[in-house]
């Protein structure tokens, strides 16, 4: 398995760390009757804030999960695995991991900085496949 398959596999096993972050809170604030419903109103409202980052770093890490799972596959796929795409996977893993307290305890700018870090090695990946 190259490096980028390898970092993808735990990018997708921080996103189920960061469900039981989120779920677990989220479950002792709203209780299981109100979590376990249909959800019909937005939940995130009814959250401490702490809760209510967590949920929407869990929502950014799908976002930008996609395209970090597209650069890896186009890696893969064209075996053009470099030492470039493989920094490139291991900074936007780190920089996911660090998002996530960034964003629970409202770290600004830090977030930001810590978000572009992710999403410009993404980025760089996708260029790298092209070159």
């Amino acid at each position: 398995m190259t490096t980028e398959l390898t970092v993808l596999t735990l990018a997708a096993l921080w996103q189920v760390v960061q469900y039981a972050l989120m779920s677990v809170p989220a479950n002792l604030e709203l209780g299981t009757a109100r979590t376990f419903g249909p959800r019909d109103d937005d939940l995130a409202g009814l959250l401490s804030p702490t809760t209510a980052r967590l949920h929407r770093a869990l929502g950014n890490h799908f976002e930008g999960l996609i395209l970090f799972t597209i650069a890896v596959l186009v890696i893969a796929l064209s075996d053009g695995s470099t030492p470039l795409t493989r920094i490139c996977a291991w900074v936007y893993l780190a920089a996911r991991i660090a998002y996530v307290p960034a964003y629970a305890f409202g770290l600004s700018p830090w977030r930001s900085l810590v978000w572009l870090a992710g999403f410009g090695a993404t980025v760089l990946m996708l260029l790298a496949s092209l070159f």
